[in-house]
């Protein structure tokens, strides 16, 4: 009984540990897609940002609500 409660606890912690890297790889792959949109969008000139009806203060705001939801 004990080595199955043991047992059971190594498997939670490895579960844990698991899911900790995925969530921490989806983290990295939302982020890495956030600074691609703000250089994307930030390389759009002024002209094109106003018939995106963008500005350049908007932004950050833009690709965060683009990237995050």
């Amino acid at each position: 009984m004990a080595y199955a409660i043991a047992n059971t606890s190594s498997a939670s912690i490895l579960d844990r540990a698991v899911t900790f890297f995925a969530n921490q790889r989806e983290a990295y792959a939302q982020h890495s897609l956030y600074v691609k949109t703000m250089n994307e969008l930030k390389s759009l000139s002024t002209r094109e940002l106003n018939d995106l009806g963008l500005s350049r203060s908007s932004l950050h705001d833009t690709a965060y609500t683009a990237v995050y939801g």
